[in-house]
């Protein structure tokens, strides 16, 4: 699969920078790796180990449903972060989940949210589910702020187990595919 450039999402935007989605290869391990540390997994549980690191970096790297992606600057190609959509059953449903991070020096800069809005349009494209859902923690200012940003609709708050043996209290934002928005 080719890059999913963020200008197809944005209009190309003058003035602004654009982010691409760059498939998920087997040398993004350092990505995992630098994205890993107290401050970027706060709201997760904090950091994993190398093992889970390597089992985590597998799954993104293997086929099957959805598509994780390095995130890289239109112009240059500077690697700004991950994102990525991944099958999930909520509330009955087979939906899409997606998740991002963004590296501290490129943060503050709308990145996720064109991320996020690209992502929109890659689970879009694949035609599976309806619905794409993302569920930052409701004390997460800044994930919070991009699901608002990339036009994600707040249903509620449920909670969830991630990782295993660590509850939080998360947003439940979500997309109608089908839609359009």
């Amino acid at each position: 699969m080719e890059s999913v450039d963020e200008r197809a999402v944005e209009g190309g935007a003058r003035g602004r920078e654009r982010v691409c989605l760059v498939p998920w290869a087997e040398a993004d391990l350092w990505l995992l790796r630098r994205t890993n540390s107290p401050e970027m997994t706060a709201h997760l549980g904090g950091p994993e180990t190398e093992e889970q690191l390597a089992a985590r970096h597998r799954r993104y790297a293997e086929p099957g449903p959805g598509r994780m992606y390095r995130v890289t600057l239109a112009d240059g190609g500077e690697t700004v972060g991950s994102i990525g959509y991944w099958q999930r059953t909520w509330q009955g449903a087979e939906v899409w989940e997606t998740g991002w991070a963004v590296l501290p020096e490129f943060q503050r800069r709308g990145l996720a949210v064109r991320a996020a809005r690209a992502v929109r349009e890659a689970a879009r494209a694949e035609g599976t589910h309806r619905y794409l859902h993302a569920f930052p923690s409701v004390d997460h200012a800044a994930s919070n702020a991009v699901c608002r940003g990339a036009g994600f609709a707040l249903l509620g708050q449920a909670d969830f187990e991630y990782p295993k043996g660590h509850w939080i209290r998360s947003n439940d934002w979500r997309v109608d595919l089908e839609k359009g928005d």
